[in-house]
């Protein structure tokens, strides 16, 4: 199967705490071989920003070009967001309360590319009815 990775998710992938961030259900599909996993590039770019930021340290990773080597070589696949994925945002219905706008892009991604999406957000179960496939991640 085929699966978007929200920024938390590759947040928590990248900085190696599997067992403490990531469900024994997200851990099981991340660990499948079978199993397709994409990263929105507005994913990506938050992630840059956090670790600019210094929102994310991690030993392993000085920089923002070893991040994007570890995506690579962790096998996940970069998606650019394109016009396709602009008509989605458009058309999206914006829960109440939730004002991310890399959220809404994120989302909007996976709906119009008929992807699942596995995010620790709770907020992204509220757009299933719009089309989303949602996968929740519970810590």
């Amino acid at each position: 199967m085929r699966y978007y990775l929200d920024t938390n998710i590759l947040m928590f992938i990248l900085s190696k705490k599997k067992q403490s961030d990531i469900s024994s259900k997200i851990a099981s599909l991340l660990s499948d071989y079978a199993n397709t996993f994409y990263a929105s590039s507005v994913a990506v770019k938050e992630l840059i920003l956090l670790h600019r930021i210094g929102k994310i340290k991690n030993q392993f990773y000085k920089s923002e070009e070893d991040l994007l080597d570890e995506i690579t070589r962790s096998e996940i696949k970069i998606v650019f967001f394109n016009e396709h994925h602009f008509s989605k945002y458009t058309k999206l219905k914006i829960v109440e309360g939730h004002k991310d706008m890399n959220d809404h892009a994120i989302i909007s991604q996976a709906m119009s590319d008929k992807i699942a999406l596995i995010s620790s957000d709770g907020e992204f179960e509220n757009y299933a009815a719009q089309g989303l496939n949602f996968v929740f991640n519970k810590r």
